[in-house]
């Protein structure tokens, strides 16, 4: 277990700074910082890691023009068997102009605004333990605070980094909101997400029916047959959430679009399925047309291994030293917790401060549980 008077320290740093981590979320908050939005997305790095460079811990830039920079700060430690690993991402669902039209807010022990929970908050969780774990003289283990830019879409440029600097950790904390009753996540699941677009003829359809092959015809064949390797006892979903094509309703089609959303809990799923679908994609299903099928963004499942759940257990047991009884549950949703669980990491999910109905208007967190979760999760890490 670790020294108490580390422990102390740092829990009395935090139960210090609560009103110091509500005017950061608010300020974070009230910054628009969606996906590709770089000048948003910087913003919000620069208040995190301006805060920190105050306590000496400097910023890491890994450049990307494209999706937004990721930053990587750390913190030395004495131990070379495993470091810590705490995660957040920056960018949000939310299109510029969000804040102006509905800033951050406290309504009673409530604080609302676009991207709170999802997740700013966690943010400024994992920025106020950094802060914390830096005014010890040492630490048994380094931590590394990874903020990257793009999970709203999947990751794209994020998911390698992520892996890269999971691998070989003690730990990871993922601080995605925590479930609405508190609870932190230990499994989540994978997901897909494709687009087939199909290609047909076009003719009048009327005078040339006949010489005319419907792609709009195609893709909905293709998506009864698709939808039908829903498997909801093995946790296997497809939605083909988006569809678009032709021209005027008095031409055949002569192309057409689906978006799909394929999500499992078995990583053997993610294989047999996909190649289930690749062969639904390919067949003709109406002569004179063609489809093509691609991957536009993937997320790895983070399993209910026995790994995670000893890290589990640990944080579970530590915030019962601190007053806090905080349950587990598994989700549907993806996250970037998936991608370090696949190193083989001990990883843990929902991390950050309770809140609810990530994505909507009346997103929240509650407002106790920032320094609460904080606690928990910088004592878990003195107890590795």
């Amino acid at each position: 277990m670790s020294d108490k008077t580390s422990t102390a320290t740092v829990l009395e740093f935090l139960d210090d700074n609560r009103d110091a981590m509500l005017q950061m979320l608010k300020t974070v908050v009230n910054i628009d910082s969606p996906s590709f939005h770089l000048p948003g997305l910087e913003a919000v790095a620069t208040t995190l890691c301006d805060f920190l460079g105050q306590y000496g811990i400097g910023s890491e830039v890994i450049v990307n023009p494209v999706y937004g920079d990721a930053y990587r700060l750390s913190l030395p430690g004495e131990q070379d068997d495993g470091h810590v690993l705490l995660m957040g991402h920056r960018d949000t669902v939310f299109p510029i102009g969000e804040v102006v039209r509905r800033p951050f807010s406290i309504v009673g022990d409530r604080a609302y605004g676009p991207g709170v929970a999802d997740m700013k908050g966690g943010l400024v969780v994992n920025t106020f333990v950094m802060a914390a774990l830096s005014q010890l003289e040492s630490r048994k283990r380094s931590i590394v605070c990874l903020f990257t830019s793009d999970e709203e879409i999947a990751s794209p440029s994020s998911l390698e980094l992520i892996k890269a600097q999971a691998f070989g950790a003690r730990a990871v904390f993922n601080s995605e909101p925590g479930r609405p009753f508190g609870n932190v996540v230990v499994g989540r699941k994978g997901a897909k997400f494709l687009r087939i677009d199909v290609t047909g003829k076009a003719a009048h359809s009327g005078s040339a029916f006949s010489d005319g092959a419907s792609a709009i015809g195609a893709l909905a064949k293709k998506i009864t047959a698709l939808h039908a390797l829903t498997n909801l006892e093995r946790g296997v979903t497809l939605n083909v959430g988006v569809i678009g094509g032709g021209n005027t309703l008095n031409t055949v089609a002569p192309d057409a679009f689906g978006e799909m959303d394929f999500r499992y809990i078995d990583p053997g799923d993610r294989e047999s399925v996909f190649r289930q679908i690749e062969g639904i994609v390919g067949e003709c299903g109406v002569d004179g047309t063609n489809a093509v099928l691609k991957v536009t963004g993937e997320f790895l499942p983070l399993k209910n291994s026995a790994t995670n759940q000893g890290l589990y257990q640990l944080y579970h047991d530590t915030a019962m030293t601190l007053g806090l009884d905080i349950g587990s549950e598994i989700s549907g949703g993806c996250a970037d917790s998936g991608a370090a669980a696949a190193t083989g990491a001990p990883t843990l999910c929902g991390t950050g401060p309770v809140g609810g109905h990530s994505h909507a208007p009346t997103e929240y967190i509650e407002i106790a549980t920032l320094a609460q979760r904080a606690k928990a999760m910088a004592a878990t890490i003195l107890n590795l």
